[in-house]
């Protein structure tokens, strides 16, 4: 066989790969019910979802709608009744390191410090890199969540605020494609939930601007600012998407300034008025 075919072969094969890897997430006509019989419980239903790589997509929708569920079937903690979930391409069977997870309980481990919390992460996540790698990671991501100086704190010792930045480091050092983040700022106070947004962004925008990002969240304002688009969910059970809303907004965004930008605004109305139905005393 020539060069050039064996070139011409290999070419192909880089841009199927390439394309392929153009969408992050791929989720058809996806259902996951548990129980059997009578007491079956379908918790999502027919749900087809499509996530470019690079993208930030917020999940949003009353309690018990499936947010959770559907973040669970894209880790692979959930598997699928029906359907495809397909995460960089390949099928969703089972937990992977091509995706990392950030919970609202923060999930560390009360006995590690700081520092080893993350170690312990990337050495794992991570085995074939040398010790002095995986110390030069850990010490990368903490640098960048400044809490380089906390690393020999254990957990007990922190505030909520830094807890969850130490979560939000293990989750990058790891450096999985797809970030997966269940209200991870849920139990935060307004002004450390601020702040987090900002973080978690940098983050993002230092040198992980291809990797996928969703967020499950109850916050529209939130939703907002860190999304590119929204995925409304319908009550459950049986949750189907209501609706998917761009947020056209540019990025850098500024908290202070797009609250009165007139195209916030606009989407802000817009996903309120598909969340709730009743705004006052006067509509029951």
């Amino acid at each position: 066989m020539s060069d050039l075919i064996i070139e011409q072969k290999n070419t192909a094969v880089a841009e199927a790969i390439i394309s392929s890897a153009i969408n992050s997430i791929e989720i058809e006509n996806m259902t996951v019910s548990f129980g059997s019989g009578k007491n079956i419980y379908t918790a999502v239903k027919d749900i087809s979802l499509t996530v470019k790589k690079g993208e930030i997509v917020a999940l949003i929708g009353h309690s018990g709608c499936g947010k959770s569920t559907l973040m669970g079937t894209i880790s692979g903690m959930v598997k699928a009744t029906e359907g495809v979930v397909k995460a960089n391409g390949r099928m969703v069977n089972g937990p992977g390191p091509d995706r990392g997870i950030v919970f609202q309980n923060y999930s560390l481990l009360p006995w590690l410090t700081v520092y080893r919390n993350i170690y312990e992460a990337v050495d794992s996540a991570l085995p074939n890199l040398t010790t002095t790698e995986k110390k030069q990671l850990v010490e990368k991501n903490l640098q960048q969540v400044n809490l380089w100086m906390h690393k020999d704190k254990l957990p007990g010792q922190l505030s909520g605020g830094m807890k969850q930045r130490v979560a939000i480091a293990r989750a990058f050092a790891i450096n999985p494609s797809i970030l997966l983040l269940d209200e991870p700022f849920g139990a935060l106070d307004a002004l450390t939930k601020s702040n987090m947004h900002v973080e978690l962004l940098k983050l993002w925008n230092l040198d992980n601007r291809e990797k996928t990002i969703i967020i499950v969240t109850h916050d529209i304002e939130e939703a907002i600012f860190l999304s590119d688009k929204v995925v409304v969910m319908n009550n459950g059970p049986a949750a189907t998407i209501k609706e998917i809303v761009d947020i056209t907004l540019p990025r850098p965004r500024n908290k202070k300034e797009i609250i009165h930008d007139a195209a916030y605004m606009k989407i802000h109305d817009k996903l309120l008025g598909l969340l709730i139905d009743k705004f006052s005393i006067d509509d029951i």
